[in-house]
């Protein structure tokens, strides 16, 4: 994709969206090199903007497909996907912004089950949309309806969460089941038809993770690993600090109709997108305390420990299997399933 001197060659593919290295590429040398600065740099979800008092800025775009899913659709993913990137920063969100691109032709009934579902979670999560704008373009131009937004959120964490915090000896915690979201999407677009339907794990999670930041700072890192799963988001942790995170499997939590399924399609569910969990790295000292607390919220219920920090293999992930061996989990080089969010 990129020469060495950073001139961008080819073409834009689908995997340039899937969150793993073509997007970490893409990223690093066509955004970055443009638009480097300080808040920029620190590769977080949400920018800290110093303003009177700090505040965080976020934006993002959805292209789901389908639109509607079990347990959720775009309108829902949209609010809460941007709600929860303020969360991983330590911040309460106050604002969105919505801007809708909407394909002619597009029944204006679809639209407003869209808007109704954003109306709702807003407002569950005391959150107000005070902005946007809405785009119609010809019909084949796009799929229906795109949507971005973008939130701002007051910082109340007593300590900002950041991959610089993490120490050899930490904890490594997930908040609930993985990959359940990939595998609702991917049922409703294939029209699988899975027993025992997978709901997507769709959610906003500051009512589960701000009350925890504000009583402690024994969160180090937090981060909702949604585009490229688990596997990605601890990658790019050891990728930033240099050290190894150890995980188990047999610690992983997965629902066991997830796990039929995932066994079913030959897929890793490390590598599939969450939509309502958060993957946590806390100090050694402080993870009994901070699994209790979130174990009492009814998304943090299955909350458990999948690993430890330490200093060897150097910015590897590492997976200790259930047969007692251990190999190395690879950063996603392409999404297995594209236009996931």
């Amino acid at each position: 994709m990129f020469l060495k001197q950073g001139v961008p060659m080819g073409k834009i593919l689908l995997a340039h969206g899937s969150g793993g290295k073509l997007t970490h590429e893409l990223i690093k040398e066509v955004f970055h090199k443009r638009f480097s600065n300080p808040v920029l740099a620190e590769y977080t979800d949400s920018a800290i903007l110093d303003y009177k008092e700090p505040l965080a800025f976020t934006t993002d775009s959805f292209v789901v497909n389908p639109l509607f899913f079990p347990g959720g659709d775009i309108g829902t993913l949209a609010v809460c996907g941007t709600i929860n990137d303020l969360t991983m920063v330590g911040a309460e969100a106050q604002y969105l912004a919505l801007s809708m691109i909407i394909e002619e032709g597009t029944d204006i009934s679809l639209i407003e089950r869209i808007a109704t579902s954003i109306a709702s979670v807003a407002r569950i999560n005391k959150v107000r949309v005070v902005t946007g704008d809405t785009k119609v373009v010809e019909k084949g131009a796009c799929d229906k309806v795109f949507i971005n937004t973008s939130g701002v959120g007051v910082l109340v964490a007593k300590k900002k969460p950041s991959v610089k915090n993490i120490r050899c000896g930490d904890k490594i915690l997930l908040t609930g089941c993985l990959a359940n979201h990939g595998l609702a999407v991917l049922s409703a677009r294939q029209g699988l038809g899975l027993k025992g339907e997978i709901k997507s794990d769709c959610a906003a999670l500051q009512g589960l993770l701000l009350p925890l930041l504000k009583k402690t700072d024994a969160v180090r890192f937090l981060r909702d690993p949604t585009r490229g799963g688990a596997a990605t988001t601890l990658n790019e942790v050891a990728e930033s600090t240099g050290l190894a995170l150890n995980i188990r499997e047999d610690a992983l939590p997965i629902a066991s109709k997830v796990r039929a399924a995932t066994e079913l399609f030959g897929i890793d569910p490390l590598y599939i997108a969450n939509e309502g969990i958060a993957l946590l790295i806390v100090a050694q000292e402080s993870e009994p305390e901070a699994l209790r607390f979130l174990r009492q919220h009814p998304l943090g219920r299955r909350a458990c420990s999948i690993g430890t920090v330490s200093k060897e293999p150097k910015s590897k992930v590492i997976l200790e299997t259930s047969l007692g061996t251990k190999r190395i989990v690879e950063m996603l080089s392409h999404d297995m399933l594209p236009r996931i969010c």
